[in-house]
């Protein structure tokens, strides 16, 4: 029997959460829907998920480790040294791009049928986990190729793929709300997300920053996201900086709290404005 749904007057807040529950199966609609569009008519297809982080990684070796001559992060090659800081960059850059232009490629949607306006720009985070997880089985591949296997410290990735996720929701959810208001967020988050790639530790190692800039660059929430990867599949090498962690944690935290808040509060309003 199908449930019954009855929205009353200012009990809308109130239910808001216990919704989220009931609609749980639009998540698996709505991910599965963006996982088959996703790279629909396109000739490459999935390996899109693959030659996105191989070709970056393949750049950046070139450029960081002959041209510049930057060191590895301990005995890992370089290379692999590289993908596996694209691995969570790639994540986060798929997740706020997906995420902010959800709202405006549901319109009829959101128009249409009331549900949690939230289930949108989560659905899209979580289906970017699918690149991810390509990604990451090219990854194991390379591990192979230069024979050089992660150690016991893997077991804490996922802790550090949940932190990843904390910060592009959080983000992603804000860019969303504004972006449903301000058009011109399309432009923006592009450019966002190609600058802190390289600002972000991606093509070298934390350890190659003065230590007089480090905290500076510690507020870049995804230094470390990226150095815990790192730590998680290059068998502790470098050393965990729990400074760095927890600045992550904590920028991560407000980020979802800021993004949850301002998505609240403008969600009333999208079918409107959309």
């Amino acid at each position: 029997m199908a449930e019954e749904l009855i929205i009353e007057a200012g009990k809308a807040e109130k239910n808001y959460w216990k919704d989220l529950w009931r609609y749980r199966e639009l998540f698996y609609i709505l991910s599965l829907r963006d996982i088959k569009v996703r790279y629909k008519q396109t000739v490459l297809g999935v390996l899109w998920s693959v030659l996105r982080p191989l070709i970056t990684m393949i750049v950046f070796t070139l450029i960081f480790s002959k041209v510049a001559k930057l060191p590895a992060a301990g005995s890992a090659p370089y290379a692999i040294m590289v993908y596996v800081g694209m691995l969570p960059w790639q994540f986060f850059a798929n997740a706020i791009s997906e995420a902010s232009n959800s709202l405006i490629g549901n319109t009829n949607l959101i128009s249409k049928v009331y549900f949690p306006r939230l289930i949108i720009p989560t659905a899209s985070v979580i289906t970017s986990m699918i690149d991810f997880l390509i990604a990451f089985f090219l990854m194991l591949l390379l591990c192979l190729f230069y024979q050089y296997l992660p150690g016991w410290q893997i077991i804490f990735l996922p802790l550090f793929l949940l932190l990843a996720f904390t910060l592009a929701i959080g983000i992603g959810l804000w860019i969303t709300a504004l972006n449903v208001k301000y058009r011109d967020f399309r432009y923006i988050v592009p450019f966002i997300v190609q600058f802190g790639l390289y600002v972000s530790p991606v093509g070298f190692s934390t350890s190659v920053i003065p230590e007089k800039y480090r905290l500076l660059f510690y507020l870049n929430p995804m230094v470390g996201v990226i150095d815990g990867f790192r730590w998680s599949l290059l068998n502790g090498e470098p050393a965990l900086n729990v400074e760095s962690l927890l600045i992550s944690v904590l920028i991560s935290l407000l980020f979802l709290w800021m993004g949850i808040t301002k998505f609240r509060k403008m969600e009333k309003s999208f079918a409107d404005i959309i």
